[in-house]
C-alpha cells in the first residue's frame, strides 16, 4: 500500500500553487462543515479533529476552519446544506472506483462525476457494484524524509511497538514511509497514542482499501490514475479510493 502514501505526496506538491490551496481550502471547509454536525468541539468529535488537522497541516486560516466548524453546528443560519454522496464505478481496464463527494447539488456533482469516466473510458455503476471490494480502515501516515530529502529521523520501531499495543491491525515500513492500519472504530485511540508518545503522523484518516489490488501495465495504470486526478480536481469531490495497485515504476511516471 506504499503507493498510496507516495500518491498523497505526489497531490501535495502539486497543490502547492495558490489556486489549487484555494480549492483545497474550499473542500476542506466543506468537510470540516459536515463533521461539525456530530458535534463542535474537536476534542469529542474525531472525524471533526483529523478535519481540523487536515486543514492546519496545509495553513488553513483559523477563521475559516472556524468558520467552517461553526456553519456545521448550526450556528450560522446562511450557511448552504451540504450533502454527503458516494458514487461507485468502474475506470479503464476494469479498475473499481470509489468517489466520495460533499455537494450542495447532488445534479451538478453525478453529471460531473460521469463526464470525468466517461471521458476516460469508464462507466458509473449502481450502489453497490463496487463498494463490496473495499473495507473501511483507518489509516495514519509517517513520511521518514521531508520534502528536501532529508531523514526525519523516526523510529519505525518505536511506532510499531506504539501503534500494535494501541489496537492497530497492522504496520508497513519502507525507506519512505511509516504506514498504520486500524480498524475504523480504533483510529481514535490509536493516533492519540501515537501522539501521548511523541510521535506526531502526517497524516490521519478513515480510508476505503482495497480487498484485492489489481496489477496493470505502467502505460495502463497512467490512464487509471489521469481520471482519478481528473476526479479529485472536481470541485464536490473529497476523495477517490480504488483498486490499482501503484508500483513504483508507476509512481515515476505520475512525478
Amino acid at each position: 500500500m506504499s503507493g498510496h502514501s507516495k500518491w498523497s505526496t505526489i497531490k501535495r506538491k502539486k497543490g502547492a500553487n495558490d489556486a489549487a490551496r484555494g480549492k483545497l481550502f474550499t473542500k476542506l471547509a466543506r468537510e470540516i462543515q459536515v463533521a461539525a454536525r456530530e458535534g463542535a468541539d474537536p476534542s469529542a468529535n474525531i472525524r471533526l479533529r483529523l478535519a481540523v488537522e487536515r486543514a492546519r497541516a496545509v495553513n488553513m486560516p483559523k477563521d475559516n476552519i472556524e468558520r467552517a466548524i461553526r456553519r456545521g453546528a448550526g450556528l450560522d443560519k446562511d450557511a448552504a446544506e451540504i450533502e454527503e454522496v458516494t458514487y461507485e464505478g468502474y475506470g479503464p481496464h476494469g479498475v473499481a472506483i470509489l468517489v466520495e463527494c460533499l455537494t450542495d447539488n447532488r445534479n451538478r456533482t453525478i453529471s460531473e462525476v460521469r463526464r470525468a469516466f466517461t471521458r476516460a473510458g469508464g462507466s458509473l455503476g449502481e450502489p453497490g457494484s463496487v463498494a463490496w471490494q473495499f473495507t473501511s480502515k483507518g489509516y495514519i501516515l509517517f513520511n521518514r524524509q521531508d520534502e528536501e530529502g532529508n531523514d526525519r529521523g523516526i523510529d519505525p520501531d518505536e511506532v510499531f511497538m506504539v501503534a500494535l499495543e494501541a489496537g492497530a491491525d497492522d504496520v508497513e515500513i519502507s525507506d519512505d514511509a511509516i504506514e498504520v492500519y486500524t480498524a475504523r472504530t480504533d483510529l481514535a485511540q490509536v493516533s492519540q497514542a501515537l501522539e501521548e508518545a511523541g510521535l506526531k503522523p502526517d497524516q490521519s484518516e478513515l480510508i476505503m482499501q482495497p480487498n484485492v489490488t489489481l496489477s496493470l501495465s505502467p502505460e495502463e495504470s497512467v490512464t487509471v490514475m489521469n481520471l482519478i486526478e481528473a476526479l479529485e480536481e472536481l470541485d464536490d469531490v473529497s476523495k477517490v479510493h480504488h483498486n490499482l495497485e501503484l508500483t513504483d515504476e508507476v509512481i515515476a511516471q505520475l512525478a
